[in-house]
């Protein structure tokens, strides 16, 4: 009785990443017919993001020392940054088009069907384009840790992934509770997005160059300082020249649950508060 609980437990936590991948796997395969048109668009992709690349280069050559980060820790907080929200573009992104099917009647679909409507949203027309992103955004990081002067330890070579997968969860969790708010304005779809592209490029550069407010904002409130700014002011044993406690740079994981927790209940709340579109 015991052995089936627990076979019961497994499956409904499996489910929904089973659920996932086969649908993201049988979009990749649709996507693969059309070999030249991928390559094109990831391409593009890829581009745009070596073009925000070079934006941050241009400004810390200009500046020299920003907030007092060299060029190569520049490039260490935009590449963790660009890595994390990148990740989170390639698996959550779709959740943005919430409004779309809202209108076209789409997400009634989505509810009575035997997988969970979030693994449905965020599959639908699975991108791999999106890896354009992500490919350039980790060179730059592995450059930037190599060039970057970083007293390794076991501790932080163990947390390196760490901090790069919370990043990458706190950023997938702005998304969705970005999408949310679709839920109850449908039309809100360029306010979540500057929470998300937004926030990326925010988070491309020191905190300390922003007002306090904003500090703390990104902080507390939409927690993207834990995407990029904590984790590398971690790796680089950096007081935060924004006065915060030294400790919140140790917080990333717990905050990525809590974020993804939050994101979840919005999430629940939102699909109480839809009401169908009659179709």
């Amino acid at each position: 009785m015991a052995d089936t609980s627990f076979r019961q437990a497994a499956d409904s936590v499996l489910w929904p990443i089973r659920s996932y991948l086969l649908l993201a796997r049988t979009w990749m395969r649709a996507q693969a017919q059309y070999p030249v048109s991928l390559l094109l668009t990831a391409l593009g992709t890829g581009l745009a993001a070596v073009s925000e690349i070079l934006a941050v280069l241009v400004v810390f050559d200009h500046a020299g020392i920003l907030a007092g980060f060299t060029v190569a820790e520049g490039l260490l907080l935009a590449g963790t940054a660009n890595l994390a929200f990148g990740c989170a573009d390639l698996l959550m992104g779709a959740v943005e088009r919430l409004g779309v099917h809202i209108r076209a009647g789409s997400l009634d679909t989505m509810l009575v069907r035997p997988v969970p409507p979030l693994v449905q949203l965020a599959t639908d027309h699975f991108a791999l384009r999106r890896l354009g992103k992500i490919v350039p955004a980790a060179v730059m990081t592995g450059a930037a840790l190599h060039l970057c002067d970083i007293d390794w330890t076991l501790g932080k070579v163990l947390m390196l992934p760490v901090l790069l997968v919370s990043g990458t969860a706190v950023a997938a969790s702005v998304w969705v509770a970005g999408a949310c708010v679709q839920f109850f304005a449908t039309d809100s779809r360029d306010a979540a997005n500057s929470l998300t592209y937004g926030g990326q490029a925010l988070t491309e550069y020191p905190l300390a160059i922003y007002a306090k407010e904003v500090v703390l904002a990104v902080t507390f409130a939409v927690p993207l300082a834990f995407v990029g700014w904590q984790p590398v002011l971690y790796l680089l044993d950096r007081p935060d020249p924004t006065g915060l406690p030294d400790a919140l740079r140790l917080a990333p994981p717990l905050v990525a649950l809590i974020s993804c927790a939050a994101a979840a209940l919005l999430w629940r709340l939102g699909l109480r508060h839809y009401r169908s579109t009659g179709s």
